[in-house]
């Protein structure tokens, strides 16, 4: 038996007798908070039958809620409706909200995530996590507070949703909450959103956001200084600061009641501190003792929250003591009754049933969707960035919940004037400028996806997605598969990228680094080199965001935004129509070039262009090479690149990205894995950052690298 179990038994049993009865307030009555009081006993039953579980071998998570109870009273405060993204002691707060919702099974959801069921309702036993597309809670599988910046990205699309005139999943008046401990308070993916959100409201523009910070004094073994939380929050213009007492239900009810309808009827952001404590220690591997005096844990388990509803009840004449501990022990015998059913239920049994969810492709429909566009083909030749300025036009006009923002992207049209004119022709509510953190405008696309809009995110470089890549990898490519495909966040995220940039250079501008990117699991890379695909390439980004809920990073080239020439100045060899949208690339699609025999050339981006211009030397030296643009980074288009190599028997890969984790390494792989025989090299960038101004070239593929390379594969 568990001390904090033990602990509750005792007081009730031989400590607790009637005092005074309270004043309940305006919102609580006797019933209901004998209905919270039930709800928070199924809550800390669960976490004990999570620890049982382990201890028979057939559980697999052990963080629970107890002593976070008090959560209960958020969700009495809030519309079974209200987008919910809570935090991982958020036991009693589910079972409020699905308490509100005719036909919920709150326990049975919870314990099938306990043994990690393959029926479990949300994440299908890839996870213990608390949410469910009929209540309104989105799973989080978070511990540091990165679902805040999607949680701000709701608030935002409930009311830009209503600006621009489309409709969401959530309800016009609905109120975005979001909880989370005070250790993760400090995390700066919390300090960014939270800034954001104060920044939105400075700015008149309507967020309803609330926080719910639930203070339990510690992080794992590290201490909250007293009082941080209301130091660091509680004065923050713009930010509403309400208090509450999380181990009291009155106060726990009054202060999430506040709060809540603070927000709802203002439009802004608040901020509940909910006073809470850590019972059972961390997690069941955790051992509190190692790290804590005894008095400080028997102190923590005066302040049982169970301990203080129970009083309360008894005070008011609902229970007696003895009644109280028949309805303890009866809310164990069934939350035990059914743990011990649960351990037979079927798990995941295949990596193709793991990844099920993970990111489907319905390429016929995405076809369908991308081909459909009020754009036309347009003869005139245009420039990379011209063409993607004229498919963003199409994409706003086809899909009337399209979003396009970033730093720059709005008055002043980006850094490079791919945007121009955007926000004229579709409005400032739809093309408009956020602030300076990459955090906030990918958290604003989680949040405007999952609403059921399309966004459109700029990151100005590739090297400032560094500071934010866990939105992409921890938070959208993951909720599709967390959710069984329940909830998706559809979104195209264009960055500025590679390197090759004269006169504005250093590795910040210049930054070839993809790896990160072709690692996250489901994420769409699409990269273009040429304009008409590049036009072509964005809008099936955008028909697979809105049929497949596709994540799409879009690496635009920055060298080769305004190339105008491929082989001498003033051939115009770079420039190309817009095909119009009946000029479809499927994802996955390569393109070739020529039909040499001698050697295969497989490159991308500024490394298409290299390729070609080498191609051209080589072809004056009687080497007659075909040229592979792979156009997709991931899913690599294998089946092309098997045929060109085939074709060859030679193939050379031109990476402009690393020696170390670039494309090629997973190029080569895809050759090897499929049995091909022929000869096979590669020509990279160094393992290095890209230096300023002429220093680059030492460092990055050169076309005397790919042509010299291309004599040695083809002589040797």
């Amino acid at each position: 038996m568990e001390q904090v179990d033990e602990h509750f038994l005792d007081v009730v049993r031989n400590r607790m007798t009637p005092g005074r009865p309270r004043d309940l307030g305006p919102h609580l009555t006797p019933a209901r908070a004998l209905e919270l009081f039930d709800v928070q006993l199924r809550s800390r039953h669960l976490d004990l039958a999570a620890r049982w579980l382990r201890a028979k071998g057939a559980g697999w998570y052990t963080i629970g809620s107890a002593g976070h109870e008090g959560n209960a009273a958020v969700a009495a405060a809030l519309r079974p409706t209200d987008p919910a993204l809570p935090h991982y002691r958020s036991g009693a707060f589910y079972l409020e909200r699905a308490r509100q919702v005719p036909g919920s099974d709150p326990v049975g959801d919870v314990l099938l995530g306990l043994v990690a069921a393959a029926d479990e309702p949300i994440a299908g036993g890839r996870h213990k996590v608390f949410g469910h597309p009929d209540l309104a809670v989105l799973p989080q599988t978070s511990t540091i507070a990165s679902h805040l910046p999607r949680a701000l990205g709701v608030a935002f699309a409930i009311e830009r949703a209503k600006r621009i005139g489309v409709g969401t999943r959530w309800p016009e008046d609905a109120v975005v909450v979001a909880s989370f401990g005070d250790a993760s308070a400090n995390h700066s993916t919390a300090t960014g959103a939270i800034n954001a959100a104060i920044q939105v409201g400075y700015r008149g523009l309507p967020l309803p956001l609330l926080l719910v910070c639930e203070d339990n004094g510690i992080g794992i073994s590290v201490p909250t200084p007293p009082g941080w939380i209301a130091h660091a929050y509680g004065s923050r213009p713009g930010l509403h600061y309400v208090a509450a007492d999380g181990l009291d239900l009155v106060d726990a009810v009054r202060g999430a009641v506040a709060a809540a309808d603070w927000v709802r009827t203002h439009r802004r952001p608040a901020f509940l501190h909910l006073r809470t404590v850590r019972l059972m220690g961390h997690a069941g591997s955790d051992v509190e003792s190692a790290y804590r005096r005894p008095a400080d844990i028997a102190a923590d388990l005066a302040r049982d929250p169970l301990l203080g509803t129970a009083q309360l009840l008894v005070d008011a004449g609902v229970l007696t003591p003895a009644e109280v501990l028949d309805r303890y022990e009866s809310a164990r015998s069934e939350v035990m009754a059914r743990a011990a059913a649960a351990m037979g239920r079927r798990p995941l049994r295949s990596a193709e049933e793991v990844v099920a969810p993970l990111a489907p492709r319905r390429p016929e429909q995405v076809a369908a969707v991308a081909t459909r566009g009020t754009g036309s083909a347009d003869p005139a030749p245009l420039t990379l960035a011209q063409a993607i300025n004229r498919a963003l036009r199409d994409v706003l006009d086809t899909h009337p919940g399209a979003l396009v923002f970033g730093e720059d992207v709005a008055v002043k049209g980006g850094v490079y004037g791919v945007t121009r004119g955007l926000a004229a022709t579709a409005g400032r509510a739809r093309v408009f400028d956020t602030l300076l953190d990459e955090q906030t405008i990918l958290g604003l696309a989680l949040g405007a996806g999952v609403s059921g809009l399309l966004p459109i995110p700029e990151i100005q470089y590739l090297a400032y997605l560094h500071n934010a890549e866990d939105q992409l990898r921890g938070e959208a490519a993951s909720l599709q598969f967390f959710s069984r495909g329940a909830y998706r966040n559809p979104m195209v995220v264009r960055i500025a990228a590679y390197g090759y940039q004269k006169g504005f250079g250093g590795h910040f501008h210049n930054d070839n680094a993809v790896a990160v990117l072709r690692d996250v699991p489901g994420l769409v890379i699409a990269s273009p080199a040429r304009p008409d695909d590049a036009a072509a390439m964005l809008r099936t980004c955008a028909a697979a965001a809105a049929v497949d809920g596709a994540v799409c990073v879009y690496l635009e080239p920055i060298a080769l935004y305004h190339t105008r020439d491929l082989h001498e100045d003033g051939d115009g060899g770079w420039l190309a129509p817009d095909p119009g949208p009946e000029h479809h690339v499927p994802i996955g699609q390569a393109r070739t070039y020529g039909a040499g025999t001698d050697l295969t050339i497989v490159s991308w981006a500024n490394g298409l262009r290299i390729a070609l211009r080498a191609a051209a030397t080589l072809a004056a030296e009687g080497i007659e090479a075909r040229v592979l643009d792979l156009r997709w980074l991931a899913p690599l288009p294998v089946e092309d690149l098997l045929a060109a190599a085939e074709a060859t028997g030679r193939v050379l890969v031109v990476d402009e990205t690393r020696r170390s984790g670039g494309v090629s390494e997973g190029v080569l792989a895809e050759l090897v894995d499929a049995g091909f025989t022929g000869r096979v090299a590669r020509v990279t960038s160094v393992d290095s950052f890209v230096p300023l101004g002429d220093a680059a070239r030492h460092v990055l593929v050169s076309e005397t690298d790919v042509i010299a390379a291309a004599q040695a594969l083809v002589e040797g």
